[in-house]
Parts: structure tokens; sequence; C-alpha cells
């Protein structure tokens, strides 16, 4: 959770990093695909930090200023994260859609995500406070993951899959419904 101006600058640098961007220059001057979705989620981590800090009046308005140009984001990119349930490093690959359900829900860092994935509920009424997901897990195009869930580090989730189950770490899951063909780790690249 982004508690200051330090937690603030180390969370944008490793979201920056996550993108590798190898001109950023260049990606910012010709608004590339890297930099757009490195721009949602810098507008995002100034929003969960005028959340967590707005204790002055100058705190409530820079508030209501990144709350407008997030929700702005969310419908031109298409991608609806909720504050403060991302970790650190979160790679957007491409714009598309995306949700991450809603406050509550605990993403660890480093995580990558590809469009048309969906983090919800298996029903109305069901808590996300219990939806953990570990630090290097990959979701490919298409995954469905519906909580209360729990999935562990270097976890890769394949294209499609549906997972409605506990995943354990260093698995990787395929399918409809989603099971695990592997228990060693993928290092992502």
């Amino acid at each position: 959770m982004i508690k200051s101006k330090r937690d603030l600058k180390r969370y944008i640098e490793a979201d920056f990093n996550a993108q590798a961007m190898t001109h950023p220059w260049l990606a910012r001057f010709t608004y590339g695909e890297n930099w757009r979705m490195f721009n949602y989620m810098k507008t995002l981590r100034k929003l969960e930090y005028y959340l967590n800090t707005r204790a002055t009046v100058w705190g409530n308005i820079m508030y209501g200023y990144y709350n407008f140009l997030h929700r702005k984001n969310s419908l031109k990119y298409n991608i609806t994260i909720a504050p403060n349930v991302v970790g650190p490093g979160l790679k957007l690959v491409h714009a598309g859609f995306r949700r991450f359900g809603a406050p509550g829900m605990k993403i660890g860092s480093n995580c990558t995500v590809l469009p048309m994935v969906l983090l919800g509920k298996k029903r109305p009424d069901s808590n996300l406070s219990d939806f953990e997901i570990g630090d290097n897990c990959y979701f490919g195009a298409g995954a469905i993951v519906m909580g209360p869930i729990k999935i562990g580090n270097n976890v890769t989730i394949g294209a499609g899959a549906v997972v409605t189950k506990d995943i354990p770490d260093n698995s990787v899951v395929v399918g409809n419904p989603a099971r695990v063909i592997s228990h060693n780790p993928i290092i992502q690249s």
C-alpha cells in the first residue's frame, strides 16, 4: 500500500521497469502502447497515494483530480483496476478489457496480465477479502479467475483458463475448468 512519497516513487519505478520500454522517450513522444499502459498505472498509483494520505484540503483536491483521470483512463483503455489492489511492477501488455474486481483483493508484485482477463466473484455474495494472488504470476489472454481463491507465487495461467480453485506455488494451469499441468516454475523474460 502506498503511504508515502517514497512508496509512490518505488511503485512507479517498478511499473515503469515492468513495461521494459527500449526507448522510453520515443515511446512517450509517439504515444506507444507500452507508454500508454505505464501512464495508466502511473495515474492509478497517484490515485492510491492521495486516497491513502488525503488529510488536507489539497490532498482531497488531488484525490478528486486523480480519481477523475483514473476513471477517464479506465473508459479509454477498457481497463478497470481498483485502487490498493495490485502490488508494484504490474505489466499490462496491451490495452483491452481487464477487470480486477474490487477493493479487498490482493494481487502480488511483478505480475503480467494480457487482455480479456477477468478477476471476479464466483457468486454475488462472495467476499473478495479472501482473493489473493501471489508474486510473479502470468495471466494469459482471456483467463478468468473467480474468487474467493488463493493463487501462489510464480503461477502461469494459460489463455482461456477458467480458475475456480486454489493453485499452489510454481504451477502452470490451463483449460476450462482449469487443471494444473506442471509444478515447475516457468522463467518469464
